[in-house]
């Protein structure tokens, strides 16, 4: 595993439930993933020695997030298979090469433009409208590197810097933003999860809950959406898709992320396979899992950094509520907008239960006592 973060580390506790040993790289001997694996080598991920290492001691390597060096992937993968394959990692770590993939294979995205210079933004925006979200090609998410446009004035344009490559997208107005995960195989096998209904705060995402809101009609087209997406960058693995329906009803392609998603989380709990057990499947070319619902609806919190701020939640008010599943991911040290956790619950309506686990961690109180602010 190319990454050791909460997702390496529940993919490595999915993978040691189906017998494999886990060697996680990492830059830092106390990652998340260390202490739920086999084996941990540490260093830099363009350091072509412990790539050496990794490649003669794994039968298959896979990777934790999409913001990884590509060259390091591509020698590696020389050596080893890799899935995703470095040609997919290229593609989904740039939103031009992303959004362009999608648009020429006729598939429906949001509206962008490329921008390189203020003079391309200004058309952008004469030909998008206003608002418009200016977001840098690379190494943007979970809100970095995104600034929303509400008005075109010059003084305005000219504070924004742009010194790196970046695109202009329209602003969508939407009912729901969705998310579809697919597994692909190499020999061009699907399976794709119900689609999640998601709700953001701060631009991270907060609550997850399935099965969604629309009607089975644009259920099928959403999945139908996500194949696609997948076989047009000949995907070998797991990909999360993000979508808007818009006011119309529409769907369209926000952004993709070839890995375990924050909004499959609560598929541990209410899914006959796990989004990181299919991870572990689709990699090792084993037979694709059950992708359906064991439950009638289930939902997802997470758990910020913001939670920490007068020392550790008592978790005993989470244990206490039969039905309530807690996920911490050993992360150490909190910090505001960082992911530590997150709790699922399962039941029989997904607003029900989503409203639940929202009041739930808002009664959260350091283990002291001291009120939460």
């Amino acid at each position: 595993m190319l990454g050791g973060g909460q997702l390496g580390r529940m993919f490595a506790i999915a993978a040691a439930q189906l017998g494999y040993r886990i060697i996680v790289f990492s830059d830092r001997a106390d990652c998340p993933a260390a202490s739920v694996s086999h084996q941990s080598i540490v260093g830099e991920l363009t350091d072509r020695e412990r790539l050496d290492e990794l490649a003669a001691q794994c039968d298959v390597v896979t990777l934790e997030f999409e913001n990884l060096p590509v060259d390091a992937v591509a020698y590696l993968a020389s050596k080893v298979a890799v899935y995703p394959t470095p040609e997919v990692l290229r593609i989904s770590q740039d939103r031009r090469l992303e959004k362009q993939a999608f648009a020429d294979a006729g598939l429906a995205v949001t509206p962008f433009r490329v921008v390189n210079d203020h003079g391309d933004l200004r058309a952008a925006i004469n030909e998008l409208g206003l608002p418009v979200v200016l977001k840098t090609a690379r190494d943007g998410y979970d809100g970095k590197g995104q600034w929303k446009i509400d008005h075109a004035d010059e003084t305005n344009l000219q504070q924004l810097v742009i010194d790196r490559p970046m695109i202009a997208e329209a602003w969508i107005t939407h009912q729901r933003e969705l998310s579809v995960i697919v597994a692909r195989t190499h020999d061009g096998s699907c399976a794709t999860y119900p689609a999640f209904e998601n709700h953001h705060r701060n631009h991270i995402l907060d609550v997850s809950f399935c099965p969604s809101r629309i009607a089975p009609e644009t259920e099928q087209e959403a999945t139908n959406l996500a194949i696609a997406a997948a076989e047009t960058i000949s995907l070998v693995g797991l990909m999360c898709i993000e979508m808007f329906q818009d006011t119309a009803g529409q769907l369209m392609i926000n952004e993709v992320a070839p890995r375990p998603h924050n909004s499959g989380h609560l598929s541990i709990e209410a899914c006959n396979t796990s989004q990181f057990e299919q991870q572990v499947r689709v990699v090792c070319g084993l037979p694709l899992g059950d992708t359906s619902l064991r439950v009638p609806a289930a939902a997802m919190v997470n758990l910020m950094g913001e939670l920490w701020s007068e020392g550790e939640p008592d978790w005993s008010i989470v244990l206490a509520i039969p039905g309530l599943h807690l996920h911490l991911y050993d992360k150490g040290q909190a910090a505001i907008g960082r992911k530590m956790g997150h709790i699922t619950a399962t039941g029989h309506d997904a607003g029900e239960i989503a409203a639940k686990l929202i009041a739930v961690r808002d009664s959260l109180v350091a283990v002291l006592g001291t009120a939460k602010k």
